[in-house]
């Protein structure tokens, strides 16, 4: 299958929120279902580095490396031969790069947007800072951690497992229209989180259904150390069951 991006996803925090179910309800694509861990639905705030980027294979010259600020949630799509693929669903992507912006959303009917950015790593004897921030209305917001500097495998049947490994992505192109794609990368160490600060107007940043978040604190806060990433070329628009009628 022909790889339409390649990149190393690094540092890969994600900051994880319960949310009501009908909050997010209106956001799903047809032809999936929310999915939930231990019968509770999560929202995500997430940021990493984008580095080393292609398409197609071939570099972006002086765009290959950036941060990416996105919120997303969990969503399955269950198959007729009975299998279960899981996915996530972004609300919005954010890079500091208009024409990379650009492609993704012409190619790929995305929705990223544009604001500048800026990251913070650094790594002492026994733990490592990391902190992503991404100017609006003036006004730096930011997703920080410390973390242990020791990675391990994650847990099977985890909330971290269940955060992380989702490779399927679904993008709703119309009301009753739904692309989903693969995405290709092992599964993800992670390092122990021992503290962490956020500071994001999620009501400006991604809308007032996601004001709420404003007033909770994070179920829990994770960091993958990441790597090589693909997404394939090939988008399946799924078919919806009045179609195969």
């Amino acid at each position: 299958m022909a790889i339409f991006l390649k990149a190393n996803w690094e540092n890969i925090i994600m900051a994880n929120y319960e949310i009501d179910q009908k909050i997010l309800s209106p956001f799903v694509p047809k032809g999936v279902e929310l999915d939930l861990f231990d019968g509770k639905s999560y929202v995500s705030l997430v940021g990493f580095m984008f580095k080393n980027t292609k398409l197609f294979n071939v570099a972006i010259p002086f765009f290959g490396n950036f941060e990416e600020i996105n919120l997303r949630f969990y969503v399955k799509r269950k198959e007729e031969n009975g299998s279960t693929k899981r996915g996530v669903v972004f609300i919005n992507e954010t890079i500091p790069y208009p024409i990379v912006a650009w492609v993704a959303n012409k190619l790929y009917n995305e929705h990223y947007t544009v604001v500048p950015t800026k990251h913070e790593i650094s790594t002492e004897k026994s733990s490592k800072k990391v902190k992503f921030e991404w100017l609006l209305n003036k006004k730096w917001n930011s997703i920080a951690v410390t973390t242990a500097t020791i990675s391990e495998k994650m847990k099977p049947d985890s909330l971290e497992s269940f955060i992380y490994e989702h490779y399927y992505g679904y993008t709703k192109t119309a009301d009753d229209k739904t692309e989903e794609y693969k995405l290709q990368h092992p599964s993800w160490k992670i390092s122990e989180v021992l503290d962490y600060q956020i500071e994001c107007d999620f009501d400006a940043m991604y809308g007032k259904s996601f004001s709420v978040l404003n007033q909770i604190k994070p179920a829990a806060v994770f960091i993958a150390d990441g790597s090589a990433v693909g997404i394939e070329w090939k988008r399946t628009k799924i078919k919806l069951d009045y179609e195969r009628c």
